[in-house]
């Protein structure tokens, strides 16, 4: 459903907001690392949400790094995909045709038009902030892993 950007994007969002404040910065490495995306990518993304710091916030040096302000962690996460200029699922068509409209409409659109708009309000309603508290229960996760089985211990 979301480009590879996207997803990072998201990930790295989550992330930085559950593990982060203005006190404890998080550096490229350990970004990259914990939401299981390549150190390059995670920097270019991270490039296009911190600008105007308006989702994540930098600072430069050695004690520098990423953060979340309490203000960025009530963004809707269509802020964030609006951010990054990934917000096309909202208007696209589902089978990716230019021309679908109410007026001519591909064979899953009518289908499809009442699953966009509660993704439509899902993305709006959803904020930062719902997103990294969820982690913080251990039933969520962000990185491509299997959790590890629990081992029995026999006396």
């Amino acid at each position: 459903m979301f480009s590879k950007t996207a997803e990072y994007a998201l990930r790295a969002t989550i992330y930085i907001a559950q593990k982060s404040s203005e006190d404890n910065k998080l550096g490229i490495e350990e970004i990259a690392k914990s939401i299981d995306a390549p150190r390059s990518f995670t920097a270019k993304i991270l490039q296009l949400l911190t600008k105007d710091n308006e989702v994540i916030s930098s600072v430069r040096g050695p004690n520098g790094g990423f953060y979340i302000t309490e203000k960025a962690k009530g963004l809707s996460i269509r802020t964030i995909l609006e951010t990054i200029k990934e917000d096309d699922v909202f208007t696209k068509c589902v089978l990716g045709l230019k021309a679908c409209s109410e007026a001519q409409p591909c064979p899953m659109h009518f289908q499809y038009k009442p699953i966009k708009q509660q993704l439509i309000r899902l993305f709006e309603t959803k904020t930062i902030r719902d997103l990294a508290k969820e982690l913080k229960t251990g039933e969520r996760f962000l990185a491509n892993f299997r959790p590890r089985k629990k081992t029995r211990v026999t006396k």
